[in-house]
């Protein structure tokens, strides 16, 4: 049986302030994690998970993402003509056919609320993924696949959610729940950045989430909120009650490659992983930890 989840939202607009100096000419969402950008990462598990349209939400600069996902002419026929096949293949294998994947700019950062709400017309009138390439999860089953199969269970709309220190809670959404500890809490309630003595919990939302499309018309109020931004965790709030809200607590491990630790982080943990170079970063870890 196939899923009613047909089309996942990927903001990437974003000036990725966090990373300076190194995105002041060159998209966040393109950092490579050994030896894939971020972008490739989101959009191929949403792609496993079933998701057949594709929405990039970009902004100025952000070109080399399109570029990403097309034919490199010129390079294709350089390898092909120097017998480099193996290469060729690995460019090619992840181009998606024509049309799948689409973009729509947003103009102005008035924050993520507003990305999302800028995907409003492609998007459609059914259930959506919202994928931010920044949040990276290694798990045997994506956080993608994940959301869609807790909505099956649940209905309704299903964030993306973990633990964190109470002295991180101003850096998240976080959720009120009475039932925090299991795997898919209830949500009775969402605070964006609360500051650590309000918190109504530690239970935090990473930028997963599985909604319905009825958030598009709270989006469309445009209000201001944390960092005088269209905050999409007060659009979600306002659907508390009216439709089925859960958290999933995923399982896997997220890098917040947003952050210069977290992607440096990131490539550690998937080059550890990797068949082929596993062996060769643990020698260049232990090298370094040693020193």
């Amino acid at each position: 049986m196939s899923s009613s989840v047909k089309t996942a939202v990927f903001p990437v607009a974003g000036f990725g302030t966090r990373v300076l100096p190194a995105t002041k000419a060159f998209p966040k969402e393109m950092l490579p994690v050994v030896d894939k950008p971020l972008i490739h990462y989101a959009v191929e598990q949403a792609v496993e998970a079933g998701i057949e349209k594709l929405v990039l939400v970009t902004g100025r600069n952000k070109q080399a993402m399109e570029d990403y996902f097309d034919i490199a002419y010129e390079l294709d026929r350089t390898l092909a003509e120097r017998g480099k096949d193996d290469i060729r293949k690995s460019v090619r294998e992840f181009l998606l056919e024509p049309g799948r994947i689409m973009y729509v700019r947003q103009m102005e950062p008035l924050g993520l609320g507003h990305a999302v709400w800028c995907a409003r017309h492609m998007a459609g009138d059914g259930p959506f993924l919202v994928m931010s390439p920044d949040d990276l999860v290694m798990s045997d089953v994506s956080t993608a696949k994940q959301l869609i199969d807790a909505h099956e269970k649940t209905g309704g709309n299903v964030v993306a959610v973990m633990d964190v220190p109470r002295e991180h809670t101003n850096r998240y959404g976080v959720l009120d729940t009475d039932n925090p500890e299991d795997k898919l809490p209830v949500v009775k309630g969402m605070v964006e950045k609360p500051d650590p003595s309000v918190a109504p919990s530690t239970l935090s939302i990473i930028a997963h989430y599985l909604l319905m499309p009825e958030v598009f018309d709270e989006l469309a109020r445009h209000e201001r909120g944390a960092g005088n931004e269209i905050q999409l965790t007060d659009a979600m709030a306002r659907l508390i009650g009216k439709q089925p809200f859960h958290g999933l607590r995923f399982e896997g491990t997220r890098f917040d490659c947003g952050t210069k630790e977290g992607w440096l982080e990131a490539n550690i943990a998937f080059g550890l992983k990797r068949a082929d170079l596993g062996g060769k970063v643990a020698d260049i870890v232990k090298k370094y930890a040693n020193s």
